[in-house]
């Protein structure tokens, strides 16, 4: 541990690569100022520790609050010997608030120099938002930025778990995930296999109620995680996502079918069941389906997209206009691929 870390200095490496990272970020991330941009960036840490085999084990984590950083849980199950650091700093983790079930850790430090990022909230995002992701993927010393967008939002035990576009690998679990304005809306925690992926971060909101469990100072932590269980005990859009992505349209019917009658005024169960009509041929009753997902959400812009693909399979120009200039409303980079798929210039 470093018992008296300068506060102003910075890791040669790290203005390097922030200096890369203003100079290099995709258009999503843009939206940040350079002054917000470099706030967050030196908020974002690298979790260490060995494991039971002597191997170098790592994670990702944000300040969240005065010595303390926030991470994934899984980070340190292999490790009774962790720490966090930023560029040549390390700094000892003396306790550990430990939520397993949602896979979130706060860690308390000591006289931790860096500045806390300001909490957003995951439930007033909207689909179709830029994000920014911040984290040490592969382990690498200076954080890796990758801009994305929401893709779909969970309503899940009081907080909305948030899936994008926003790539990460391993060891950028317990990485930030960030909206335009630069506040904290999730940690980024897994993602599915495959190199199609969805990725998923746990809802900012989470974090106030690890806060509350009482500390411990023992390590490795245990305890499995939600997106752990076995597959019928998973929630209902972790359960869709592998048939969804491979194709599966039997499967996906017949788990969306069960969504449905779980959860009736769920949007993305409805449109789940849509592709997966679609997909096995039923284009009537797909569209039936898109139509009570985008009923239940006006701003579901894939199944609007949806929607237009069968309007232009079955020549419905009239239909194809519509749903081009109700994408242009609700997501514009959606609107750009619908009507470029389509050989629409501008809109259909």
């Amino acid at each position: 541990m470093i018992n008296d870390p300068p506060p102003e200095r910075l890791n040669m490496r790290l203005r390097t690569a922030l200096l890369l990272l203003l100079t290099t970020l995709s258009l999503p991330a843009m939206a940040l100022d350079q002054q917000a941009l470099m706030r967050i960036f030196f908020s974002v840490v690298l979790v260490r520790g060995y494991d039971t085999s002597g191997n170098l084990a790592y994670g990702s984590g944000v300040v969240v609050g005065e010595n303390q950083v926030a991470t994934n849980c899984h980070v340190l199950r292999k490790t009774a010997n962790a720490w966090i650091s930023q560029g040549e700093e390390t700094y000892k983790i003396e306790s550990v608030h430990v939520d397993a079930k949602h896979d979130l850790c706060l860690l308390n430090m000591e006289k931790l120099p860096f500045q806390a990022v300001e909490l957003g909230s995951s439930h007033r995002l909207a689909k179709g938002e830029d994000v920014i992701a911040i984290g040490h993927s592969n382990g690498v010393p200076s954080p890796i930025t990758s801009g994305g967008q929401i893709k779909a939002l969970y309503p899940f035990e009081q907080g909305n778990v948030v899936r994008t576009n926003a790539r990460f690998m391993m060891g950028a679990s317990g990485s930030p995930l960030f909206n335009a304005q630069g506040k904290l809306i999730g940690i980024n925690t897994f993602k599915t296999p495959g190199r199609v992926a969805y990725f998923y971060a746990m809802p900012v909101e989470w974090l106030a109620e690890v806060k509350k469990i009482p500390a411990t100072s023992t390590l490795p932590v245990t305890g499995q995680a939600f997106w752990e269980f076995p597959d019928e005990q998973k929630p209902f859009f972790m359960q869709v996502a592998l048939p969804h992505l491979n194709d599966d349209w039997a499967q996906l019917q017949e788990i969306s079918q069960r969504w449905i009658k779980a959860e009736p005024q769920n949007s993305e169960a409805w449109f789940e069941l849509g592709s997966a009509q679609e997909g096995l041929g039923k284009t009537q009753e797909a569209l039936q389906s898109y139509h009570q997902a985008t009923t239940l959400d006006p701003q579901h812009a894939q199944a609007f997209y949806r929607m237009g693909v069968i309007a232009a399979q079955r020549g419905d120009r009239n239909e194809m206009h519509q749903v081009s200039i109700t994408l242009a409303k609700i997501d514009g980079t959606l609107a750009d691929e619908f009507n470029q798929a389509m050989g629409c210039n501008t809109e259909c």
